[in-house]
């Protein structure tokens, strides 16, 4: 891994110096920004041998440098150890981004070169300017340097779209088309340019299986006032699916783009696009066009779900709380005995959701850690780290696709042992910062990032803090991670919560070496009738996540009466709507017990 990980340091460099650059970035990032990139695509992680979704890596002629967040210090560190490279740790006092990097360590006449398709617009423009500080340039090289050095990647995927019906979408293609058609008469604008793929699935209605994890196809999107083309493997669209999909929008190949864009840039055409998410390459053929440089109309209109998706959601919980309880039960039956590791526990948890007939597949690479291994916020288990569990905590972060909904869960529970006082006390802190998020109520015009703080200060009085957001927006049937709304200090577009918006609440604390702790549940934004007026409308979350959370790592002593109210009315819901499912005693005698009041 290690000499592998350094010879492919040292082939990319050779194919630098044939370029004549002195630099050379390799985000994680492909052409539609996607966070979760296929396996064609994940360049990064091929040449660096770090695995974990965020992160870019830089190569210069005498080092190599990686930058990723708080989510995967310890697993960068494990996994770059011995490779050479070094780790920057965003964030942390003194680390310099990798703009402020290069403006700082590149020499006068030097080239950075980078594949336009995987650099946004607004960050190539960053590192121009940053570059062109230290009298350096940023070279555009549209044959990805990895690609030419990466002789068996894997070929581009294949598998056909699948077509969603009103029934399952709520809103049709055309009414949805719509609706951004109005977007464009606003502005005044020609036409909108739309490249990520959960954007496309949502517009068309269309899913697919190019990504992992995320049921999305690999597309480029036009939509004008009168017309819209989907740029796409032709391939991938047959049948039945063909003939409603075309009745909305031209199908065109995918390599196509260039031409319809090329067409725009002759007119000189008037173009909508989000310069964040927008790749440079896209952005280079629209040169000449005038450009409306916006967030795209259809994130927030994405982002709040409509009834029908809302009860898909609703559904698909209750689907995933059924597997969760019959996983947790044989958990705490087989957990204690030694023989249950978190690579078997990982499968067995996916064979349990895998017998519900509208399961289909993990929403993200499942997280179970195990003791230490818990400190680590976004740890995967590999046939070399795979612990067996026995007598201590451990950390599971999964999810699930459904035909009607996404979930994604965190519980941490204790195994075969007394927790130690250190233990329930940051349990307990959590369980209150989750709580407190949970029981909130806000009115319209409220931000995340506000009520991120609600989910920290218990943590904060006592001193701890997690390295993470407080919450995501996720998907309805898509990406389990969603904007534009977050809560979390930093990860937050500016959206303000909406009725229909589903995000995720999972504060955690991590002490490294020894465990960690996350508390995960999805909420749906609705409107608080009792406060509303007809001057001001009051929105609080509805939890939609049904499993029980483990009452013998908390410490009844610290929380208040109104939030041992709070678990022990969710318990209770928990069991009234997951035990009539469940069809073996042993599993519905089991939840009475975990659902049984403090």
């Amino acid at each position: 891994m290690t000499k592998s990980t350094r010879s492919k340091i040292t082939a990319l460099r050779r194919v630098m110096r044939e370029h004549e650059i002195d630099a050379y970035l390799v985000p994680t990032t492909d052409a539609h920004h996607n966070e979760y990139v296929p396996a064609c695509w994940q360049r990064r992680a091929w040449v660096s041998g770090f695995t974990g979704s965020a992160g870019e890596l830089l190569v210069t002629r005498n080092q190599a440098v990686l930058w990723t967040d708080g989510r995967y210090f310890l697993q960068a560190e494990q996994q770059l150890e011995g490779s050479g490279i070094q780790l920057f740790k965003e964030g942390e006092p003194g680390v310099r981004g990798v703009e402020e990097h290069l403006r700082h360590t590149m020499k006068n006449g030097s080239k950075v070169g980078v594949d336009p398709r995987v650099i946004s617009m607004d960050k190539a423009e960053k590192l121009k300017t940053e570059l062109a500080e230290a009298g350096a340039t940023l070279t555009f090289i549209e044959r990805n340097l990895v690609d030419e050095i990466w002789d068996d990647a894997p070929d581009m995927p294949t598998g056909p779209i699948e077509y969603l019906p009103r029934q399952r979408s709520g809103v049709t293609t055309k009414d949805k088309l719509v609706m951004i058609r109005a977007a464009l008469a606003e502005r005044n604008a020609d036409a909108l340019i739309i490249t990520e793929l959960d954007a496309i699935a949502w517009t068309f209605n269309i899913r697919g299986t190019d990504v992992a994890y995320n049921p999305v196809v690999i597309a480029y999107a036009i939509v004008f006032p009168d017309d819209a083309m989907l740029f796409i493997d032709e391939e991938k669209v047959v049948g039945d699916h063909q003939r409603r999909l075309s009745k909305d929008v031209q199908i065109r190949p995918y390599a196509s783009i260039k031409a319809e864009l090329s067409a725009l840039a002759k007119r000189k055409a008037r173009v909508w696009l989000d310069r964040d998410t927008t790749n440079q390459w896209v952005g280079k053929q629209l040169a000449r066009c005038e450009l409306i440089s916006i967030q795209s109309p259809i994130a927030e209109r994405k982002a709040k779900k409509n009834p029908t998706e809302i009860q898909g959601m609703r559904n698909a919980h209750i689907a995933d709380g059924v597997a969760m309880v019959r996983f947790l039960r044989w958990l705490s039956d087989q957990g204690s005995k030694g023989t249950v590791t978190e690579i078997s526990a990982q499968e067995h948890l996916e064979e349990l959701r895998a017998q519900n007939e509208n399961y289909r597949g993990p929403s993200f690479h499942p997280i179970f850690a195990f003791g230490p291994h818990a400190a680590i916020v976004h740890y995967s288990a590999t046939e070399e780290s795979n612990a067996k569990i026995n007598a201590g905590i451990l950390l599971m972060d999964t999810g699930g696709q459904y035909v009607d909904g996404t979930t994604d869960i965190t519980r941490t529970v204790l195994i075969g042992s007394k927790p130690t006082p250190d233990q329930c006390r940051a349990f307990t802190l959590v369980l209150k910062g989750h709580i407190a998020v949970a029981q909130a109520k806000f009115p319209t015009g409220v931000r995340g990032m506000r009520l991120d703080t609600l989910a920290r200060m218990h943590l904060w009085n006592d001193g701890k803090e997690y390295a993470h957001g407080t919450g995501h927006g996720v998907g309805a049937g898509l990406s389990v991670h969603e904007g534009p709304q977050a809560m979390s200090p930093t990860r937050c577009r500016g959206a303000f919560l909406e009725p229909g918006n589903i995000m995720s609440n999972e504060p955690g604390f991590y002490a490294a070496g020894k465990f960690g702790i996350r508390l995960e549940n999805l909420v749906l934004v609705i409107k608080d009738d009792k406060l509303s007026t007809k001057e001001k409308t009051w929105l609080t979350f509805e939890t939609l996540t049904l499993c029980p959370i483990d009452r013998t790592l908390i410490d009844a002593s610290l929380l208040t009466a109104d939030e041992q109210k709070w678990l022990n009315e969710y318990h209770e819901r928990v069991n009234t709507t997951l035990s009539p499912l469940l069809e073996d005693a042993a599993d519905r005698e089991w939840l009475v017990s975990a659902c049984a009041p403090l």
